[in-house]
């Protein structure tokens, strides 16, 4: 396919914010913003951000008042539950606790398993499924980084097989945040639940891509982030199992979270939480943030998840087959070329350091993309072969030399409102920058590589 037909037939499926936002280059000029940082947070939608400007005017607390704007915000913060367990395929007596984000949603679980849990994660995994367990003093297994979905599913059948009886509980991701691999999330939770293991599943990266049926999948917990959804305005979702959840302390004690309050008489405060998803929502809810992840989850189940994969694998096939013909460019995988993945992609350029090369590339041609560890430092740091390493500082590129490694690593990362326009722009700009080098100069600020404007 050539560069002109790929435009042509990548049109996006859905229409994002910002799709016409200008940028300034170093050099002065002003160009179409090319955003491929879809991982770390994704634009909102036009339809979200519609959704909410209606909804603005009538905002009001929910749960809380007799009046009619309290009740409209109260029906439309639970009809977004229910369309969002309806966007999940969740089983009878699953529940939807609206959190801050995926962070917030493992956190808030960690508090709620049984103290004598015994967690299991991949040292694959972003910080925010490796650290909540260990936060809150429950004991973690972290399992070396597999290099087929076939040597997952052995490491944790091995890993149950010879853990402790009690409770325990498999944190893994659906798609790495890094890579973009999927993961058998299936096939692992048959393993854990054979064991008497229960799963949670990040679907922070996975949602955003791919339909995430926990019916189907089988998984116990699901959690997921309203920002990269494309509804980028301060919530997330835990859903899954009501009964761990409803044994836990709240997460937050407070407003919402209490049924009653009473003084006793011997001075002391007796307190009665609720049971379900108002458990663990103390104080008042983030309703616009919930509004909108709902009004995403349309977007994207109208749009059709069919129609949305067949043009991400568009850009996908595209994009590295054209990394591919750069020698340079080295593509991160653990699974092997070729195995499936979302719109997530990272790799390093030989002889570049790669925060250079990614301020080079929003500079001089106006693209964004992401560099560093990602929050992922252990699997970055596996797949670089390296793993205790200082972060390197920034200046012109030089010839790597025989051995030398690279300390971290560029990410591009696209969705459903990203143009092909937008995949031919960054090879276009790889390939120039490998073969002819910044046309600018660039210093190192607070530990960031930036373009020197001083002259």
């Amino acid at each position: 396919m050539t560069s002109n037909q790929l435009t042509a037939d990548c049109a996006a499926p859905l229409a994002v914010l910002g799709a016409d936002v200008q940028v300034p280059l170093v050099s002065g000029e002003k160009v179409g913003y090319a955003a491929l940082d879809y991982a770390a947070s994704a634009p909102a939608l036009q339809r979200v951000w519609d959704d909410v400007a209606g909804y603005a005017p009538y905002y009001g607390s929910v749960h809380r008042g007799a009046g009619y704007l309290s009740q409209l915000s109260t029906d439309l913060f639970e009809q977004s539950r229910r369309t969002v367990a309806d966007f999940l395929d969740l089983r009878d007596g699953d529940q939807v606790v609206f959190t801050r984000a995926t962070t917030d949603s493992l956190n808030l679980l960690a508090g709620a398993v049984p103290t004598d849990t015994r967690v299991f994660a991949f040292e694959t995994e972003h910080h925010a499924s490796l650290l909540p367990w260990r936060q809150a003093g429950l004991t973690v297994g972290y399992l070396p980084a597999p290099r087929s979905h076939a040597e997952a599913v052995a490491a944790l059948d091995a890993a149950l097989a010879e853990a402790p009886h009690g409770p325990r509980l498999l944190c893994v991701t659906g798609a790495s945040n890094v890579t973009g691999e999927l993961w058998p999330v299936a096939e692992l939770t048959r393993t854990a639940h054979r064991h008497g293991a229960r799963v949670v599943l990040d679907a922070a990266q996975l949602a955003p891509h791919h339909p995430v049926s926990v019916r189907e999948l089988d998984v116990d917990w699901v959690a997921f982030s309203g920002h990269k959804l494309y509804a980028p305005f301060g919530a997330g979702v835990l859903a899954g199992r009501a009964d761990w959840l409803d044994a836990a302390e709240p997460y937050l004690a407070g407003g919402g979270a209490s049924r009653t309050v009473a003084r006793q008489a011997d001075g002391s405060v007796a307190v009665e939480w609720h049971s379900g998803p108002a458990r663990h929502e103390a104080g008042s809810p983030n309703v616009i943030g919930a509004l909108a992840i709902a009004s995403a989850c349309r977007a994207l189940g109208e749009t059709g998840f069919d129609r949305l994969r067949a043009h991400e694998q568009l850009l996908i096939d595209r994009l590295t087959a054209g990394l591919a013909e750069i020698p340079e460019v080295r593509v991160l995988n653990l699974f092997g070329e070729g195995a499936p993945r979302v719109g997530v992609l990272s790799f390093v350029v030989s002889g570049w350091n790669s925060s250079h090369f990614a301020a080079a590339l929003s500079a001089e041609y106006g693209i964004g993309v992401r560099d560093g560890l990602f929050c992922a430092h252990p699997l970055v740091r596996t797949l670089l072969d390296q793993q205790d390493a200082a972060p390197s500082a920034c200046g012109a590129p030089e010839p790597s030399l025989p051995g030398e490694r690279s300390l971290n690593a560029i990410r591009v990362s696209f969705g459903a409102g990203t143009p092909g326009e937008h995949v031919d722009r960054f090879l276009a700009a790889v390939r120039e920058l490998v073969t002819d080098g910044a046309r600018w100069t660039y210093r190192n600020e607070g530990g960031r590589c930036v373009a020197d404007t001083r002259r």
